[in-house]
């Protein structure tokens, strides 16, 4: 077991080569309360939004990134028993699919809330954070299976050693990725019409990560300053 965290050591140093987009800076600090009013919203609020950030999205998209596929496809996902979510995936063709859970509309409390998190989802495809996360990935468990080896672990010790260094490698960008998304978002969001400063107040009242090491999320407070700061 000592030599299993003697290859996550070596590999958290190692994988500072990877090189990735730096994130937004993002102070950390008290965040003042602001009531937010509205809501829940339904299927026809989140129609509404879509077809005013969609176009506004896809032209982000195709100024930004032109070698990308900029064709979103936007959905809900009505599997039962989903907590609230959203998420960016793509189907088997590449096109780039982002989908919403019903129980994410219940915990809205207006458009500008459902446009914020639409325009964050689109975000991550534009700046390609799912290829980033997987390509780190694959260099963590690269890494992790070569320092098992040379460290001397046998074959059960080098597979557990793989799989840290492919998750520290998926993790080890992730919150500066959801703080770049939310600073594109919050533009992509204002360009169509709505309050991206209203929109993340949806975090005041959302479950907090905190900063936790190798967390995927970074803390809420910094993710509605970094919005403050992308907007002025």
């Amino acid at each position: 077991m000592r030599r299993i965290f003697a290859v996550l050591s070596l590999f958290a140093l190692s994988s500072c080569d990877v090189a990735v987009q730096p994130a937004p800076q993002s102070p950390s600090g008290p965040v003042q309360k602001v009531t937010r009013t509205g809501g829940p919203q339904t299927v026809a609020d989140f129609r509404s939004v879509i077809a005013r950030v969609e176009p506004v999205a896809e032209r982000a998209c195709r100024a930004m990134s032109p070698q990308r596929n900029c064709d979103f496809r936007i959905t809900i996902d009505d599997r039962a028993g989903l907590p609230p979510n959203a998420y960016q995936t793509y189907e088997r063709s590449g096109r780039p699919l982002i989908a919403f859970t019903p129980a994410l509309f219940r915990e809205m409390k207006n458009r500008d809330e459902l446009a914020f998190a639409l325009s964050h989802e689109a975000a991550h495809h534009i700046r390609g954070h799912i290829e980033q996360t997987q390509s780190s990935a694959q260099t963590g468990a690269i890494l992790g299976a070569i320092l098992g080896s040379a460290i001397g672990l046998d074959t059960a010790g080098v597979e557990t050693a793989t799989n840290i260094g492919g998750t520290v490698g998926a993790r080890r960008y992730s919150k500066g990725f959801e703080l770049e998304a939310d600073s594109l978002g919050a533009q992509i969001a204002q360009r169509a019409g709505y309050a991206a400063l209203r929109g993340v107040l949806y975090f005041q009242d959302a479950s907090d990560p905190g900063d936790q090491f190798l967390g995927t999320h970074p803390p809420n407070a910094d993710r509605i300053n970094v919005v403050r700061n992308a907007l002025r």
